[in-house]
């Protein structure tokens, strides 16, 4: 299971533009290294990312093997209403993982 990191302030302004971040331990194997043995190391990156906020999407990302061991990635939101943001990822082995931030929005 992977492990993840959120950054979201703690309280917003209702209408304001706030920054997310999530960074998250995975190992991101290519698949294109060898093993000890010679053998090729499976391809098993987080392909599929999605952060929603009060149960509605706000942002998805498909990623590939260009994206380096644990991921970190950001983007900007609008403070509607208090309440969590989860994200939820998977792997190319089947494997998921979730982690959440609350925020309280004010005004």
């Amino acid at each position: 299971m992977s492990l993840a990191r959120i950054q979201v302030p703690p309280s917003a302004k209702r209408g304001e533009v706030i920054e997310v971040r999530i960074a998250i331990q995975h190992a991101m194997e290519a698949g294109f290294r060898y093993d000890n043995n010679g053998r090729t190391i499976p391809k098993n990156v987080i392909n599929t990312l999605v952060a929603r906020y009060n149960g509605t999407e706000v942002f998805r990302a498909e990623l590939g093997s260009g994206i380096s061991a644990n991921p970190y990635l950001q983007f900007f939101m609008t403070a509607e209403a208090s309440g969590d943001i989860e994200f939820s990822w998977v792997d190319d082995a089947g494997e998921r993982g979730s982690e959440r931030a609350a925020i309280v929005v004010v005004g």
